[in-house]
C-alpha cells in the first residue's frame, strides 16, 4: 500500500515503496554535509541499494563520515566522492569534466541538485556574482548542462531541483540580480531569487528535454533546523524577523512568523526529495513544482505565478546562459 503523502510523511516510508525504481540506479546529489538533507536522503535511499551514489560536494572529508557508514552499512553500493566548489565556475567545469571521464558510470539516473546556501551576508564569488545566486543556480545550471550527456544516456533520467517555500519573496531580479553591488541587499530577498531560480530551471528543463525522456522536479522540502541555517542560530529571532517582514511586503498573510511553521525531523525533511526523484505517478506532470510530497497548489499559495511562468523559465535560461557563457542547444 502505497504511503500517505502530507507534511508527516517520511523518507523512510517512501524508500520501502519506491524500491523498485531506486534498486540499480546511479544516483549523483550535490550536498551532503553532516546533518544535511542531502545526506539524510542517502542514507534512507540507500536501504533500497542504487548501484552508485556520487556524493559532490566542496569539502571531500566533510563526506567522509557518511561515505565509512555507506560502505559499511550497504557495502554493495559503489560510493564515488566529487569535489564540487559551486562558487567558482572553474571549479564546477573541472567537476563535470572529472564527471564525464568516468568510465565507469556511463549514465546518471538521478541528478539531485541539493546543495545550497541561505540568507548569507552579501559577497561576490570570484566570477561576480551575489553568492546565493551563483551557489543555488547559476553553478547548477551550469553543473547539470555539462553532465546532460550522462543523464540522457540514462532509460529514465530525472533532475530534482531542491528550491524552497521562501521562493514567495523572490522572483528574478532581471537587471538587478547582484543588488546594485550590495547597495539594495537583503538577504531573504537574494535567498528568494535563487529559489525561484530553481523553480524555473526545473521547467526549462522540462520544456526543452521532456521529449528525449527527461524529467525534472523543483520543489520545497519544508522547513527543517539544518546546517544550512546555522549562521542564523545565534541571531534566530532578527533571522525570522527579517523573513517575516518580506512576507509583509509581499503580502504573504499564511506566514506569522516561526511560531506558525511546522518543523520536519531529517527523515520528514528529505521525504519531497524521493518522491520527486523516484514517484513515476509525476510523469505526467514533468516540469511540476513539488512540496510536501505533491504537486503544489498555486491557490494555497504552495507555490507562486513567478516560479511556474514559462515565459519566465525560457528568459532565465537565456541570461543564466549569458552569465556562465555557455549556450546549451537542445
Amino acid at each position: 500500500m502505497a504511503p500517505i503523502c502530507n507534511e508527516d510523511t517520511r523518507a523512510s516510508d517512501l524508500v520501502r515503496h519506491y524500491g523498485p525504481q531506486i534498486s540499480g540506479k546511479a544516483i549523483l546529489i550535490t550536498g551532503v554535509s553532516p546533518g544535511s538533507l542531502g545526506e539524510s536522503f542517502v542514507k534512507q535511499v540507500a536501504v533500497a541499494q542504487p548501484a552508485i551514489f556520487i556524493l559532490a560536494g566542496r569539502s571531500v572529508p566533510k563526506m567522509q563520515g557518511l561515505i565509512d557508514e555507506l560502505n559499511h552499512t550497504h557495502p554493495r553500493i559503489k560510493v564515488k566522492p566529487l569535489m564540487l566548489n559551486l562558487l567558482s565556475f572553474t571549479d564546477v567545469r573541472k567537476a563535470a569534466e572529472t564527471v564525464n571521464s568516468w568510465t565507469d558510470v556511463p549514465k546518471i539516473d538521478v541528478l539531485v541538485n541539493n546543495a545550497g546556501i541561505m540568507a548569507v551576508p552579501y559577497k561576490l564569488t570570484e566570477d561576480g556574482f551575489e553568492s546565493q545566486f551563483q551557489t543555488n543556480h547559476l553553478s547548477h545550471f551550469l553543473f547539470t548542462n555539462l553532465i546532460m550527456g550522462k543523464i540522457l544516456a540514462s532509460q529514465t533520467p530525472r533532475v530534482v531541483l531542491v528550491s524552497s517555500g521562501v521562493h514567495r519573496v523572490g522572483h528574478i531580479r532581471w537587471s538587478d540580480y547582484n543588488f546594485n553591488e550590495g547597495k539594495t541587499y537583503q538577504r531573504w530577498l537574494s535567498y528568494g531569487q535563487s529559489k525561484t531560480a530553481n523553480a524555473l530551471m526545473g521547467l526549462a528543463l522540462a520544456e526543452r528535454l521532456g521529449s528525449r525522456g527527461l524529467l525534472a522536479f523543483p520543489l520545497c522540502p519544508g522547513t527543517s533546523f539544518t546546517n544550512l541555517s546555522a549562521h542564523g542560530k545565534d541571531d534566530l529571532v532578527a533571522f525570522a524577523a527579517d523573513l517575516t517582514e518580506m512576507d509583509n511586503i509581499y503580502g504573504n498573510k499564511w506566514f506569522a512568523g516561526m511560531a506558525d511553521l511546522k518543523f520536519k525531523n531529517l527523515d520528514q525533511g528529505a521525504a519531497t526529495h524521493v518522491f520527486a526523484a523516484f514517484d513515476t505517478s509525476l510523469v505526467e506532470h514533468n516540469g511540476a513544482f513539488l512540496s510536501d510530497c505533491h504537486i503544489a497548489d498555486p491557490n494555497k499559495e504552495e507555490v507562486y505565478s513567478w516560479a511556474t511562468s514559462k515565459v519566465d523559465a525560457e528568459r532565465l535560461w537565456k541570461l543564466s546562459e549569458k552569465l556562465v557563457g555557455q549556450e546549451f542547444k537542445y
